[in-house]
């Protein structure tokens, strides 16, 4: 399928540099937009991320794109592997066992605290991000419901002060979306924003023990949609075709 060798790397959508960003900056730049191409599912596990695509499209040196792989290949998001370069990872069953065990205990934690220090100010910023989260699914945007339904945990992580645990579960969530790619069976974005709509309600009544219960059962939701075996069809269409 030669017309489909380009299309995987052309997904990643560069944000717009700043004209005195460093090289630190850029590289962090290329990691965000490969990651989000990633969360969004734009960017299926396997895809071949070639250096040389990569730094034509963001227009930098293929150095700083190596900096970029290296930094997303220590986020478990990409593999590196010697002659065969950079891929979307492919997380083991395993692996996909061990990210959700994490969550459980960082996210029952995390609303525990929101419960009692959320204000008026932070709870409505919570129910406009559902809002958006419930239009894109409603006009069955899916790269929109994909990111504003992962992103509900950062923001939430985030609204506490704390960007270690808010960069902590970003990490996660970005290696749940992958997960997802590789094990989810058809998966109800509508049923993950109900689930989302009863913790907020949980926290808008300081209800710590509620809001625990349904994070837990709304990650238990989605850990049981997890097959055993990868769920690889679109795999062929998005991998770049053999030289």
């Amino acid at each position: 399928m030669p017309a489909r060798s380009a299309t995987p790397l052309k997904q990643i959508r560069p944000a717009r540099a700043r004209a005195d960003a460093a090289d630190g900056g850029t590289t962090q730049r290329i990691v965000d937009a490969i990651t989000t191409a990633i969360v969004e599912r734009r960017l299926m596990p396997g895809t071949k991320l070639a250096e040389q695509k990569i730094a034509d499209l963001f227009k930098v040196s293929r150095t700083l794109v190596r900096q970029a792989l290296n930094q997303l290949s220590r986020d478990k998001l990409i593999t590196l592997e010697p002659a065969r370069g950079a891929r979307v990872a492919m997380p083991s069953v395993d692996e996909a066992r061990q990210v959700f065990e994490v969550r459980h205990m960082i996210e029952a934690a995390l609303v525990r605290r929101a419960a009692g220090a959320l204000d008026a100010a932070q709870l409505a910023a919570l129910r406009a991000h559902l809002a958006a989260a419930q239009e894109a699914v409603l006009r069955t945007d899916v790269t929109g419901r994909t990111r504003l339904l992962a992103d509900f945990h950062v923001v939430l992580a985030r609204m506490l002060g704390n960007e270690v645990l808010a960069e902590l579960l970003a990490d996660l969530v970005s290696r749940s979306s992958l997960i997802s790619l590789m094990y989810q069976s058809a998966h109800s974005a509508e049923h993950s924003f109900e689930e989302h709509v009863a913790i907020v309600d949980a926290l808008e009544r300081r209800d710590a023990r509620a809001a625990v219960r349904l994070m837990q059962s709304h990650l238990r939701s989605v850990e049981r949609n997890l097959q055993l075996d990868p769920r690889v069809p679109d795999l062929a269409g998005a991998r770049p075709a053999h030289a």
